[in-house]
């Protein structure tokens, strides 16, 4: 038992860092296959490692492949928010699931927002700690350890830091702040002890609830900061009107249906509802503000 615990452990520790299989991995030309299908790339920003995400997202991506004619989407996973950052900013990917920070970002690259996915009361960020830890208070925090996925995971780590901010911690001066690379791994440094608080958001903390309740019952939320705006769906610029909207329209529905509902349900998703690129002109505020206070969001 001892021995299956701290494989378990190392996996968990170790998922982000793991790669998909080749195939799946590869980008795939934009040109019509043998079959005279044209193939597009739909990129996620870290939520899970690979695998998870695949397992989470590939109902999507099979559900779309049924009702579009002529198109074929590809899902692609990242090892890491840079790697993912890196592929948009070279616009190498069609359709984009990126967090609101790096939906700004990828605007100016000639992405567009077409949907947001999920609820906007549900991104927020949540610091969670383990149950025999008797920490109340942020300023509790001063000399510790604390876990974030990534410097640009908006909800779990620029949220939750400004959020510290508010309660009187510095954190270039009052905490060590240790990125990990995935939701997972932020979480999982708690129950080991390597941190005393780890930060992440409401889907990461159901999931890991559902995956590991073994290890979520020694966890709990200690605080959340206020909500934002969800993550966005993306396409490329140059990607025809028409399949555009087509897919947008598929998106939105999906939930009308108990199939969509399952789908979506597997992504710890609510629904998928229109948006465009000025409802998130919001984070682009949020975010000057917290540079203005708090850190940069990425060392240029």
């Amino acid at each position: 038992m001892k021995k299956l615990l701290i494989i378990f452990i190392a996996y968990l520790l170790t998922a982000c860092e793991q790669k998909t299989t080749d195939n799946t991995l590869q980008y795939s030309s934009t040109s019509p296959n043998d079959n005279g299908v044209i193939v597009y790339r739909l990129a996620i920003h870290p939520l899970h490692n690979p695998q998870k995400l695949f397992e989470a997202y590939q109902p999507l991506v099979d559900y779309l492949n049924s009702e579009l004619q002529y198109i074929k989407i590809e899902l692609e996973a990242s090892r890491d928010y840079q790697t993912f950052e890196k592929k948009f900013r070279a616009r190498q990917p069609e359709l984009l699931l990126p967090n609101p920070w790096q939906t700004v970002q990828a605007m100016d690259s000639g992405y567009h927002v077409i949907g947001m996915a999920g609820d906007a009361d549900d991104f927020k960020g949540i610091f969670i700690v383990r149950k025999d830890n008797d920490i109340i208070e942020p300023l509790q925090l001063e000399g510790k350890r604390v876990s974030y996925p990534a410097p640009t995971a908006l909800a779990a780590a620029i949220m939750p830091q400004y959020f510290l901010y508010t309660h009187g911690i510095d954190i270039n001066q009052h905490t060590e702040n240790v990125y990990v690379g995935s939701q997972e791994s932020s979480i999982m440094n708690v129950y080991l002890s390597n941190v005393t608080v780890g930060a992440t958001w409401p889907p990461s903390w159901r999931s890991f609830k559902k995956d590991n309740p073994e290890q979520a019952k020694q966890l709990k939320v200690v605080w959340q900061t206020p909500s934002l705006i969800n993550n966005s769906v993306m396409i490329r610029d140059d990607v025809p009107d028409k399949i555009s909207k087509q897919i947008q329209s598929l998106l939105i529905n999906l939930g009308d249906s108990e199939h969509g509902q399952v789908i979506l349900t597997g992504m710890e998703t609510a629904r998928i509802t229109s948006a465009n690129d000025e409802d998130y002109d919001v984070v682009r505020t949020y975010i000057k503000n917290f540079e203005d206070k708090v850190r940069p969001v990425e060392n240029k």
